[in-house]
């Protein structure tokens, strides 16, 4: 996971992206229930940090402060995640699927992620009425006590910025590899909807344990 990667040294990776409320976040914790399936999302990278590590403390000086994490920082973070994931097995690279959910975020993340990883798959989930994704997110904020979240303006403004500076991070990738899922219908519709753009798309990279 240092230096330059070589090609087929690259981890099988498919991102989750979508509009907030969308159901990202239910589909990548059923997705990471699956043998072979390994769900990483960038809150359960944060809250795994060492803080007491050289990378700890860096990332405490920003998040201390309320300020966000540099690009870099995160990228750091993203692999010595990975490798801890690794080296207690808890990752298989030649049997597992990594299941990024919120990184990268930027298209420079994106970039210095590229040596490291081979994303074969982009879910893209997406909800045509907006309106639903708003109550979706009022009655989230609700069930959990996050009271602030439950703003209809803060809402707006969080879809707003999905689409000014997330969205265009598919840009950064080969269109075959998008692949637009309706996140419309009962959760397990939607994971049987992943799983069919998913499979065929990884099948081919990965090892048989059985074999």
């Amino acid at each position: 996971m240092t230096g330059d990667t070589a090609a087929d040294d690259k981890l099988t990776v498919a991102l989750l992206f979508g509009q907030p409320g969308v159901g990202k976040g239910t589909q990548g914790v059923v997705l990471g229930t699956i043998p072979g399936v390994v769900h990483l999302a960038t809150g359960d990278m944060f809250r795994g940090l060492d803080r007491e590590s050289a990378l700890g403390q860096e990332f405490l000086k920003y998040s201390s402060q309320g300020l966000l994490v540099p690009d870099d920082l995160t990228c750091r973070l993203w692999q010595q995640y990975v490798q801890g994931l690794i080296d207690t097995n808890a990752y298989r690279p030649q049997m597992d699927l990594l299941l990024l959910d919120g990184i990268p975020r930027s298209v420079p993340q994106a970039e210095m992620l590229a040596q490291h990883i081979d994303v074969l798959a982009i879910v893209h989930l997406v909800c045509s009425d907006e309106e639903q994704l708003v109550q979706r997110i009022k009655l989230r904020a609700q069930k959990q006590g996050r009271l602030d979240d439950a703003d209809e303006r803060v809402i707006r403004r969080r879809l707003d910025v999905y689409e000014r500076e997330t969205r265009p991070l598919l840009d950064c990738y080969d269109a075959s590899v998008v692949h637009e899922v309706d996140a419309d219908g009962l959760p397990m519709q939607v994971t049987q909807r992943v799983l069919n753009t998913i499979i065929p798309a990884v099948e081919h990279r990965l090892s048989n344990p059985l074999n």
